[in-house]
């Protein structure tokens, strides 16, 4: 009976994983002729439901068929979901490194397109691991990151996650004002977006436990309650670790100890032989302090249960590699910062040339206009002459100076030499230039002044 009966679940397994497989592919069909960038990933993130939470072999596979289909330097938006599917994955298989190394690398390959939306989803996902590890002042940072990315980006959808887990996140440090700012930011898009059934329960289960710590018991267990209602279709245990293990937590705060045992047991069970097993580590720690004055076996138990759960997360070698990891992503993103700052510094540089440029053009152009009617006075073509082709010469100098300081590495000797080999190159050429254009033009303005005269006396003949 029992053959029959694993027999059985597996073929419901196998026929699961081959609809997901079908939708998988159906969809990364569409996206491989999709031209446009932004409909390419409105397309993968349909991809993500219940399994992305839930199955991280679905999640490690779907992103291993993702990142195979992206083969070029084009494929940034493709290969962004890949290695954060990927993350989720590892993630939710407890690898915190693995997992953090590949949304590392997603945040990379999304910042080399212009898609904010793309960022933010990078963003949100990589949070995910500093949150799992209560790291929460470098996870607020990056949800926060990504909201700002999303308020910014196309995709709707995007725009409630961060909000949402900063709900948690706010929760968890005790913030419960700024707790349900964003709880209440990410219902209002969900419930627009017609999408409230797939993420209340986790919405409702973050404003049960502010509800709880503000004191307001019944309120509390009210959105408990529609968390657990909202959770009984769904397959997807973690969420029901955590609904059990806050209705354990607010029934502690309210000293009824029966049912705290009987929801943190809840919790365990609902993870129990998974691979999120380590999701254990809290409600374990409740019956641990629970039965410590009262049972001594079941205490043994519990606090066995909160270390092999911690140690998956939270080992010494972990930590070490996952502070190497996170200094040098913070690194990497002050490196960007300073690029950015800088492209910007030289962007506003270049303008400036360009308006130095094109006033000197038109100084030049003004200045050859009218001396040809209206400046009559020899000394002052001269003069002006002679600022025009400063101008031009000093400009050329101005151009040229930076290029001369990466080529001597701003050494002060051969600075001096190359300006010196400059300005005897254009030293003579500008005296050069300056007579040849002061003639034309004095020369030039003689002429018209000559031919007025000339047309003067004529009139004046004619007169007499």
């Amino acid at each position: 009976m029992k053959k029959i009966i694993a027999l059985f679940c597996f073929v419901v397994s196998m026929q699961t994983v081959f609809a997901q497989g079908v939708n998988v592919d159906s969809i990364l069909q569409k996206v491989a002729v999709e031209k446009d960038g932004d409909k390419r990933f409105d397309l993968l993130i349909s991809l993500i439901g219940t399994e992305i939470n839930n199955n991280p072999e679905w999640c490690i596979q779907t992103g291993l068929k993702i990142l195979n289909q992206s083969k070029d330097e084009s494929s940034n938006i493709e290969k962004t979901v890949a290695y954060s599917f990927l993350g989720q994955g590892y993630r939710l298989l407890g690898n915190s490194i693995k997992a953090l190394d590949y949304h590392h690398k997603a945040i990379v390959t999304a910042e080399k397109t212009n898609n904010l939306s793309l960022l933010a989803f990078a963003e949100n996902q990589t949070a995910h691991i500093y949150r799992d590890r209560e790291e929460y002042d470098k996870a607020k940072s990056i949800y926060l990151s990504s909201a700002a990315h999303a308020d910014k980006g196309h995709n709707e959808k995007i725009k409630a996650w961060a909000p949402s887990n900063l709900g948690a996140v706010y929760l968890a440090t005790n913030s419960l004002d700024s707790s349900l700012m964003y709880s209440q930011r990410a219902y209002e898009i969900f419930v627009r977006l017609k999408i409230i059934d797939n993420n209340s329960g986790y919405l409702f289960t973050n404003l049960g436990g502010v509800h709880s710590k503000l004191g307001n018991a019944q309120l509390a267990v009210s959105y408990f309650n529609t968390a657990i209602n909202k959770n009984q279709s769904s397959s997807n245990i973690r969420y029901l670790n955590l609904l059990y293990n806050g209705l354990a937590e607010h029934y502690q705060r309210f000293n009824q100890t029966d049912s705290c045992v009987f929801y943190a047991k809840k919790a365990i069970a609902a993870v129990n032989n998974t691979s999120f097993f380590y999701l254990s580590s809290k409600p374990a720690k409740l019956l641990a302090d629970i039965y410590e004055k009262t049972n001594c076996d079941s205490t043994l138990k519990y606090a066995k249960i909160l270390k092999t759960a911690n140690d998956s997360l939270t080992s010494s070698k972990t930590n070490q590699q996952i502070l190497l990891m996170t200094f040098e992503e913070d690194l990497r993103q002050q490196e960007v910062a300073a690029e950015k700052i800088k492209e910007e510094q030289q962007r506003k540089q270049n303008i400036q040339y360009a308006l130095i440029a094109l006033g000197i053009l038109t100084f030049i152009i003004l200045f050859l206009a009218l001396s040809r009617r209206h400046i009559t006075n020899t000394k002052l073509i001269q003069f002006l002459g002679v600022v025009a082709l400063l101008l031009v010469f000093e400009f050329l100098n101005l151009l040229l100076h930076p290029f001369l300081e990466r080529i001597t590495h701003h050494s002060p000797v051969l600075m001096l030499l190359a300006l010196v080999c400059i300005a005897a190159l254009l030293v003579p050429l500008h005296h050069k230039l300056e007579k040849w254009a002061t003639h034309k033009l004095v020369e030039k303005n003689k002429a018209i002044r000559l031919a007025a005269a000339k047309k003067t006396i004529e009139e004046l003949e004619k007169n007499k």
